[in-house]
């Protein structure tokens, strides 16, 4: 007689096949490639600085004060 054999195995490798295969299928249809996601970072990064160049200045005003704000504290000038 043969040897016995896991018919499970064999399924489960199959399905594994299959899994990997529809991953790849997916990857190559909408996955992106390191060179794509380093050229989009890279422009990101460009952009902000861009943007970051053209600050008018560092410093942050606080933010205007309500009338109801105004009453409750003591230190407002009336």
């Amino acid at each position: 007689m043969g040897n016995v054999t896991n018919l499970n195995r064999f399924k489960k490798q199959r399905a594994r096949d299959d899994r990997r295969a529809q991953a790849d299928a997916n990857a190559a249809k909408f996955g992106r490639s390191k060179a794509q996601k380093a050229t989009e970072t890279k422009s990101v990064e460009q952009a902000n600085a861009h943007l970051d160049g053209h600050r008018l200045g560092d410093t942050l005003l606080p933010p205007p004060k309500t009338q109801g704000e105004a009453k409750d504290d003591p230190d407002a000038e009336e």
